[in-house]
């Protein structure tokens, strides 16, 4: 049995590669708010287009912030379901909370980054926090963000969310994505430290930004061409030496992203392959999203297709009891990795499907090119202008 356990090597390594470089640090907790009297002004903004499902939800963990300097700015971008109607029923009787529609989309600017330029329009804070309409925040959210990012000596701060799985195509696909993510990113620390700017990332449910660096950085207006203008604004931070911090806040911000198999397609089709560019340099960003397809019919397609092979009489030993090991390895890896989230690890068995919609999605968005389509809005390839 030796040959097939070196040949299912990788599988079985997974664990161990998981413990080393699997962090979840710097986090949150780590630091409290300064006191009331010297806690700057922090205006949250919330750009919404077609959140009418969840917008209620978030307006109202943003208003039970226990921050004592806040304002809530939600910029309706053009909904057609009601978004602005509900937000303003979720608002009334709060002063801090203001509904701004949106002005017609200009050219070269993708919808979000819009909408996000209008809300600090009408921001009055020190801080700027950006805020997806699909997030929940803790009352402690923004008092610890401001503390941790004043401890720290950051301009920008990005939250990692605890990311709510509540269906079956969410659990089975979803689950996929957060595994691209950690491969990528298994580190927040790492992160915070490295000198590359192709390293920086920031995620758009929750960022905080001392508003002098923003107006420094040209706004969002220097990302207005960028489908993940919450990655470009932080690597654009970094390469004027803004110092960027990633932190887990898995305590006090919750997301549910997507709650179809329908949605979820659609929304990684839309960046995934052009996100994933920006993580790499020179020739081999190209190359990225090929890697990301390369290793997920690796990881978790090639063990049970060997299988299937073998059930067929097509291949023989070695191939076969590698196969199964590998496959016994990512099962019982999955099945730890869902039980650690809180989910029933018996869709670990499930991974094979996973991964061929995953495998799909990253196809979809390769053959998109630079074209996305989002929410009712079709954008072209856009290059940066001025």
């Amino acid at each position: 049995m030796t040959l097939p356990l070196l040949l299912a090597l990788p599988w079985l390594l997974l664990p161990v590669l998981a413990a080393v470089f699997v962090r979840r640090r710097p986090a949150l907790e780590e630091c409290n708010a300064a006191a009331d009297g010297d806690a700057p002004r922090v205006s949250v903004i919330v750009p919404a287009r077609n959140e009418a499902l969840n917008v209620e939800a978030c307006l109202r963990s943003l208003r039970a912030s226990s921050y004592p300097r806040l304002e809530i700015i939600l910029v309706d971008d053009g909904s057609t379901d009601g978004t602005g109607d509900v937000a303003r029923r979720a608002a009334e009787g709060d002063p801090r909370v203001r509904i701004i529609e949106s002005d017609p989309l200009p050219a070269g600017w993708f919808g979000k980054a819009w909408a996000c330029e209008q809300g600090v329009r009408a921001a009055n804070g020190e801080l700027l926090a950006f805020a997806d309409a699909d997030v929940i925040a803790a009352p402690e959210l923004v008092g610890r963000s401001v503390g941790v990012m004043r401890a720290r000596g950051a301009a920008l701060l990005s939250a990692m969310p605890h990311q709510v799985l509540g269906g079956f195509w969410e659990r089975v696909v979803m689950a996929q994505v957060g595994m691209l993510f950690l491969a990528r990113y298994p580190d927040p620390e790492r992160v915070n430290r490295s000198p590359r700017t192709r390293d920086k990332i920031a995620l758009g449910g929750y960022i905080l930004i001392r508003r002098d660096a923003y107006e420094a950085a040209g706004g969002h207006r220097a990302v207005r061409h960028e489908v993940s203008e919450d990655m470009a604004l932080a690597q654009r931070f970094h390469a004027l030496g803004h110092r960027t911090l990633l932190v887990s806040a898995d305590r006090f911000l919750r997301v549910r992203m997507y709650r179809s198999l329908a949605e979820i397609v659609e929304g990684w089709s839309k960046n995934l392959a052009l996100s994933s560019r920006r993580t790499a340099a020179g020739a081999l960003a190209g190359a990225v999203p090929w890697l990301l397809l390369a290793g997920i019919f690796f990881f978790w397609l090639l063990p049970p297709l060997v299988l299937l092979r073998g059930a067929l009489g097509m291949v023989g030993w070695p191939w076969v009891p590698a196969a199964a090991v590998a496959q016994a390895a990512a099962t019982a890896f999955w099945a730890a990795m869902y039980r650690r989230d809180g989910h029933n690890p018996f869709y670990a068995l499930l991974v094979p499907l996973g991964a061929l919609v995953m495998c799909g999605i990253v196809m979809r968005s390769l053959a998109r090119g630079g074209r996305v389509r989002w929410k009712g809005r079709e954008y072209g390839a856009m290059e940066p202008t001025g």
